[in-house]
């Protein structure tokens, strides 16, 4: 029996210890720690900042936000971008929060900063002023009825919005086609385009819209109009999210039977949504209205209140409520028209 040298056994098992102390110590990385002012201590991993919260991914929950005015001291050894509210964007590891002060690279006081300037955490291309973050939303319902009497019905909407740091374009689309014993009883759709010019990091933006609708059963042929808004973020916790513009535009009427009609108008548009309900559901309200400036009686709404909730992967359920009231409405056509509408779609 041959015995290994000594040297030989002694390096072999160095190299094993070395080994299993850096498993072990890869295995058991040292979390990132926020202490709050009322003494609680949390541990996970800073994931983001933004809107005045630390976004932290823990054990128990996937993302805790915690306002950045309770949090006494913090200490990460994750790698980090780090964006402030004068647009600097800087790197570093690790950061220390201390006394309200962010300390970059361990504490060097030198490289301090107020923690209340900190507004985001590993900014997305978007957010430094390069290129548009897209979202969306396609969706449909479809209801089928067959005995004494015969009914189909297709609801589509189709939303596509491009945010970037300066301005945001949005597309929208919302139709209906129904059919009762073959017949048609009701096609209408609105399409609408808008353009935001956000101003300078404050709440307050500028627009244009154009929209387009048709409503066959209303006698709408084509109803069109075009013009600018000013409008404001009033609220953009995800707990109420909360947009209001007010503008003037001009009107074109066509009508399959009545007399075409043109007018300048008021127009106004409420955005409202919430996540009260839970992280992944929404509440929301929408509604855009039109006010004629030369007759009172072109005054047209369109509501939507509607909840929308997840359902497998990006796909989601939604179920809403639409008011279209048309005040100046052509004989023989009700003013008020009210639709419930459930729908699948994907978001993304």
């Amino acid at each position: 029996m041959i015995k290994p040298h000594v040297p030989v056994l002694s390096l072999l098992m160095t190299v094993a210890c070395a080994t299993l102390a850096s498993a072990s110590a890869a295995g058991t990385a040292t979390p990132d720690r926020v202490e709050l002012k009322d003494g609680s201590v949390l541990f996970g991993t800073v994931v983001d900042a933004d809107e005045g919260k630390v976004v932290m991914k823990t054990a128990f929950a996937e993302a805790v936000k915690i306002p950045q005015d309770m949090i006494e001291s913090l200490r990460t050894e994750t790698p980090m971008r780090l964006q402030f509210a004068d647009g600097r964007v800087l790197e570093s590891s690790p950061i220390v929060v201390r006394d309200e002060r962010l300390l970059l690279g361990g504490g060097d006081e030198d490289a301090s900063y107020r923690f209340a300037d900190l507004v985001r955490v590993n900014p997305e291309p978007w957010e430094l002023g390069q290129g548009y973050h897209w979202t969306g939303l396609a969706s449909a319902g479809l209801s089928l009825a067959q005995g004494n009497t015969e009914n189909s019905e297709l609801d589509y909407k189709a939303e596509s919005t491009w945010t970037g740091l300066h301005d945001r374009f949005s597309l929208s689309l919302i139709g209906e086609y129904d059919e009762v014993n073959g017949r048609k009883n009701a096609q209408n759709w609105i399409a609408r385009g808008k353009y935001d010019q956000f101003l300078n990091g404050s709440p307050w933006y500028t627009g244009a819209n154009l929209s387009f609708e048709q409503d066959e059963f209303a006698d709408t042929e084509l109803r069109t109009y075009v013009g600018p808004y000013l409008g404001r973020k009033v609220f953009t916790d995800p707990l109420l999210t909360l947009e209001a513009e007010g503008g003037v535009a001009y009107v074109w009427e066509a009508f399959f039977v009545a007399e075409d009609n043109d007018y300048p108008a008021a127009t106004w548009t409420v955005t409202a949504s919430s996540d009260y309900l839970g992280d992944n559901t929404r509440l929301y309200f929408n509604q855009t209205g039109l006010w004629g400036l030369t007759d009172e009686g072109d005054v047209l709404l369109n509501s939507t209140a509607g909840l929308s909730f997840p359902l497998i992967l990006n796909i989601e359920g939604s179920a809403e409520v639409i008011w279209k009231y048309d005040l100046g409405a052509v004989e023989n056509v009700e003013k008020l028209d009210q639709t419930y509408r459930f729908r699948l779609g994907y978001r993304w």
